[in-house]
């Protein structure tokens, strides 16, 4: 699909709605989906770790937890994030609307930042889980493209 005019100006409103760096949003977004709204990926250990014992303690039905076990859209936000940040939708799908997505992204990536100290590498790492340690090198080689167009 790739960046359009209307994503990415939807980038820079959210971007700055969270006081974050657009070139750090942007590249996030081509690392994570490149800027596909509908990118879709399911997460078999994270339900393990964070959803499945909620689900047997919060009763929640079998199609929430598979979606809070998948991320989402342009930043590919986790359901299960989106629901701990406040999202309210009555389907996690939502996160597939770029508005929804960036709104509820930048917000997670600045609380990121902010637990990071301001650490890009940090916050980054922690975006990703860990579980791909050249993840934030990843990311942070993208931006220089995005510096160069704003």
């Amino acid at each position: 699909m790739g960046m359009t005019q209307e994503l990415y100006q939807l980038s820079i409103q959210a971007a700055r709605d969270h006081s974050l760096d657009l070139a750090l949003v942007c590249a996030v977004i081509e690392q994570e989906s490149a800027w596909n709204p509908w990118a879709l990926r399911y997460e078999p250990a994270f339900y393990a770790k964070y959803v499945a014992p909620l689900s047997n303690v919060n009763g929640l039905s079998p199609t929430e937890a598979k979606a809070r076990s998948m991320s989402w859209g342009l930043m590919q936000v986790m359901g299960e994030v989106a629901r701990e940040i406040g999202f309210k939708g009555k389907y996690l799908s939502q996160l597939c609307d770029p508005a929804i997505n960036l709104s509820i992204g930048c917000q997670h990536l600045a609380n990121k930042l902010k637990r990071a100290n301001g650490d890009i590498h940090k916050a980054l790492l922690s975006w990703n889980g860990g579980g791909n340690k050249a993840y934030p090198n990843e990311v942070m080689a993208r931006m220089a493209s995005y510096q160069t167009t704003l």
